[in-house]
């Protein structure tokens, strides 16, 4: 059960820590609307970021309020941490914004100076207008990052459960690398993969996992397809572990057969831009100076414009779609890494014309000292006989 991941102590320091960043950031009130913050601070790991829903949190210490569909309200009673429980729906449908309306009128938002966190997911268009309208002139912000941004930081619990979820990532890697063979097709491997993931003790992972193999070794995202391996293929595969919702990755290139010596200078050159920035990586370094380094190792070579995605990013708790962070490496970001942050590392070469690409992703935990791997698989191209 959620509310028991963690303990009590520590629910109510990150409720405390919460309520003095609203405080301070001149509000009132924050409207919670994505699934990780409301995970954060309830513990609630129900299916009702399909729906709209919100946690109201006050800068003093009134109870906090959660809004979700009726559907939840027995696993949010059974498995959460909140203040007070309104719901919507249940036997017929109801509207959740007429809802939200109500609540907001006994707690008398409209007078109060109000934020909204907007994410990228989860909030509908529709709902985001209705709020607004509903706010009127109490919505004065939308710091769609500020629960995000206090939860970079990793507590000693979260940490234990995403070393567990390395391991399991470990354990599944090796599985996949035993079941790699000429005629299997891309979608037998991912299954061996999930199989090994839940069967290891994983979740559900937040995000879908990716094949590719052959000719379309060059899409950095691909799913797995019904293509079967072939003697020669080139492939690579990425797929995450979750354990407790807490997420770490791991990415891998593999070759059947003898590899090409363009295939070996790619890999080369993507390990050593992910040798050269997890080098960068200590606390009180700029997120942007492992990206800037990891970028030069890729623009000597040549390769530039073929650097496709960020060289690495921030890994939370993780909510379908997505189990990334606010926090990425790359050009123009703002972060600082502190200590007990966890980041992919993961600069990528995915070059069309040759239909090739390659990427290995590692995690590693931000330390005083520099970068811990949080993996223990080997980093070398996987060959396969």
């Amino acid at each position: 059960m959620s509310k028991n991941n963690f303990s009590k102590e520590e629910f109510a320091d990150r409720l405390t820590r919460v309520r003095l960043a609203i405080s301070e950031a001149g509000l009132d009130w924050l409207i919670l609307t994505h699934p990780v913050s409301i995970h954060w601070l309830t513990g609630s790991d129900a299916k009702s970021y399909q729906s709209f829903q919100c946690l109201l949190v006050a800068a003093d210490d009134r109870p906090t309020e959660m809004l979700t569909r009726e559907s939840e309200r027995y696993e949010f009673e059974d498995d959460a941490v909140f203040g007070n429980l309104t719901t919507w729906g249940g036997p017929e449908p109801e509207d959740p914004i007429a809802v939200f309306e109500a609540l907001a009128e006994g707690l008398r938002l409209r007078s109060a100076k109000v934020g909204l966190e907007v994410p990228a997911y989860y909030l509908h268009p529709h709902h985001y207008l209705r709020l607004k309208h509903v706010l009127g002139e109490a919505l004065v912000a939308e710091p769609a990052t500020l629960v995000a941004d206090l939860k970079l930081v990793k507590s000693p619990q979260e940490l234990a459960y995403i070393r567990e979820a390395a391991r399991i990532a470990d354990e599944a890697l090796g599985t996949f690398t035993r079941a790699i063979a000429v005629g299997r097709s891309e979608l037998e491997l991912a299954g061996t993969v999930y199989q090994a993931l839940l069967g290891a003790g994983s979740g559900i992972p937040a995000s879908t996992l990716n094949i590719v193999s052959g000719e379309r070794c060059s899409f950095s995202h691909g799913a797995p397809t019904h293509r079967r391996l072939i003697e020669g293929d080139v492939g690579n595969i990425e797929f995450g572990a979750a354990y407790r919702r807490h997420t770490t990755t791991i990415g891998r290139q593999f070759v059947l057969g003898p590899p090409s010596d363009r295939l070996r200078a790619l890999h080369g050159i993507a390990r050593a831009a992910a040798d050269a920035c997890i080098a960068e990586i200590r606390d009180g370094v700029a997120a942007v100076v492992p990206h800037e380094a990891a970028k030069r190792v890729i623009a000597t070579a040549g390769l530039d414009r073929h650097r496709v995605h960020t060289t690495g990013y921030g890994l939370a708790a993780g909510f379908p779609p997505s189990w990334g962070e606010p926090l990425n490496m790359f050009g123009g970001s703002t972060y600082v890494l502190r200590t007990g942050m966890v980041v992919s590392v993961e600069p990528p070469i995915f070059i069309g014309e040759e239909k090739i690409g390659v990427r290995i992703i590692d995690n590693v935990l931000v330390t005083d000292r520099g970068a811990e791997l949080m993996s223990r698989q080997a980093r070398e191209l996987i060959l396969i006989d």
